[in-house]
């Protein structure tokens, strides 16, 4: 892999996440929150950072307080935020979320007239695009414009550039003002893809032979996709890139690659506090395998790994493991 002065730029939404305080409350019955910072590539960036990389976020934040304690956090985590946009006029975002374990955790979403959305074309030319190891790069981001074009862009010129692309496929359904751009956004931007990272129904949706999506308003971060897995797979990677991650939570992952290998990778079982931020520690653990250069298998291990343990956990970015704490704890549960 080429030498780059950053290892990973992530790019995309952040916000404040203010999390319940009252664990296994309704969310009519909440008290109190705790205020953590989030947001998929947010999550992904200090995640990488805390098992020891040198990672940069390109985001957008509003000209306001929330947006100096994003970036005064990140800074505390050593993600460089020089390459963070203040966007005068436009609000940094946030999401509140209740915590019911074991399988309800309600998240909303305040995301209108969002600063991190205004990314535009000039803000990607101000990034190291072309001194980076790889690139994350979300489906959230695709949803509006300038966005969707700053992201098109950033990975056109990375990859030119001998990046990897990592897309994680974060398929939020209401940022969406019609699900079936979702897929089409999507498969725009899979010819500069080499990894693609999601869930079935965001597989499902995003190859676009999926046509229905049902949502129930408190669950909206787990939308329910009909059509066939296999050949949105397959679908997918005849698009491009070269490996598709499946996450399956307690199931572990199933790695397939453009070449047609197929690894199944078991995951680790742990009480459950938060499942919320567990596909971004996921990421972060497998994308430091890919920087290690490790073989996929274990990377998926390692990225099980730093899931696990972020669910038996409040949030997400804040709560993210460090390196030997990750590798610790797979030593402890039998190794790789």
């Amino acid at each position: 892999m080429r030498p780059a002065r950053f290892d990973l730029v992530s790019m995309g939404r952040s916000s404040i996440d203010l999390y319940s305080n009252d664990i296994g409350a309704p969310f009519p019955e909440i008290k109190s929150f705790a205020a953590f910072v989030g947001g998929c590539p947010t999550n992904i960036s200090v995640g990488v950072a805390r098992l020891g990389f040198h990672t940069a976020l390109l985001t957008a934040v509003g000209d306001d307080p929330v947006g100096d304690f994003v970036v005064a956090f990140l800074e505390a985590e050593r993600v460089e935020t020089k390459f963070i946009a203040r966007k005068p006029g436009y609000r940094t975002s946030a999401v509140l979320l209740g915590i019911e374990p074991p399988d309800k955790f309600p998240l909303v979403f305040y995301r209108h007239h969002c600063a991190d959305m205004q990314l535009d074309c000039d803000d990607v030319l101000r990034a190291p695009l072309a001194d980076t190891r790889t690139l994350l790069i979300t489906g959230t981001g695709l949803s509006k414009e300038p966005s969707r074009s700053a992201n098109l862009m950033a990975a056109e010129l990375a990859h030119a550039n001998g990046a990897t692309v990592f897309l994680d496929l974060d398929f939020r359904a209401d940022q969406w003002s019609d699900l079936r751009a979702y897929g089409l956004a999507i498969r725009s931007i899979l010819r500069s893809v080499e990894f693609v990272i999601g869930t079935e129904a965001e597989i499902k949706a995003a190859a676009g032979n999926a046509p229905q999506v049902s949502i129930e308003h408190a669950q909206i971060s787990d939308p329910q996709v009909t059509g066939n897995l296999q050949a949105a797979m397959k679908s997918i990677l005849a698009d491009g890139p070269k490996v598709l991650v499946l996450k399956q939570g307690g199931d572990g992952a199933e790695i397939t690659t453009a070449s047609g290998e197929v690894y199944d990778v078991a995951s680790f079982e742990v009480e459950i506090c938060n499942l919320l931020g567990a596909g971004d520690a996921f990421a972060s653990g497998f994308i430091y395998g890919y920087l290690k250069g490790w073989e996929l298998p274990r990377c998926a291990r390692m990225g099980s790994a730093t899931g696990a343990i972020v669910v038996t956990r409040q949030g997400c970015a804040n709560f993210m493991p460090f390196e030997q704490e990750a590798l610790d704890f797979v030593e402890r549960h039998g190794g790789f």
